[in-house]
C-alpha cells in the first residue's frame, strides 16, 4: 500500500481510474488546481491526494455546472477552511493542557466563557 501523498500513478493511469481524457488533467494543472509530482524524466506522477482532489474537480464541474474559475476559489476557500480548523484544533488542545495543568504560561493569559466559540488567548509582551 502506498502513502496517501506518495506520486505512483502515471497520468493514463489517473485518466482511466477516473474516466477522463489526459488532456483534461493537462487543462487542470495548465490552471493550477493540481501540480502532479515529475519523475527525473518529466513523467507527471499522481498520488492519491491527487486523485481526490481531481474527484472533487470533477463533482464541482460535473455535478455542481461550476466553471474552472468557480473551482479555483472554492478550492482556495477549502484550503483556508482546512487551515483554520487545523488551528482551532491546535488552540483547543493549548486550552486542554492549560486546564489540565490548571495554569497558564506566564507570556499568556486566557479568558473562557460557557461559548466554546468565545475563546480569547493575549500574548503577553
Amino acid at each position: 500500500m502506498h502513502h496517501y501523498d506518495e506520486p505512483v500513478y502515471l497520468i493514463s493511469i489517473v485518466s482511466k481510474i477516473l474516466d477522463i481524457h489526459p488532456q483534461t488533467l493537462r487543462q487542470y494543472e495548465r490552471e493550477n488546481l493540481i501540480t502532479p509530482s515529475r519523475s527525473n524524466g518529466r513523467i507527471r506522477l499522481y498520488s492519491q491526494r491527487d486523485i481526490d482532489r481531481i474527484k472533487l474537480i470533477l463533482r464541482l464541474t460535473r455535478e455542481l455546472g461550476v466553471n474552472l474559475a468557480g473551482v479555483d476559489i472554492i478550492l482556495r476557500l477549502k484550503e483556508n477552511v482546512d487551515a483554520m480548523e487545523r488551528e482551532i484544533a491546535e488552540l483547543r488542545h493549548e486550552v486542554e493542557a492549560a486546564k489540565n495543568s490548571r495554569s497558564v504560561s506566564p507570556d499568556k493569559a486566557l479568558v473562557t466563557k460557557k461559548s466554546i466559540y468565545e475563546m480569547i488567548i493575549f500574548e503577553g509582551d
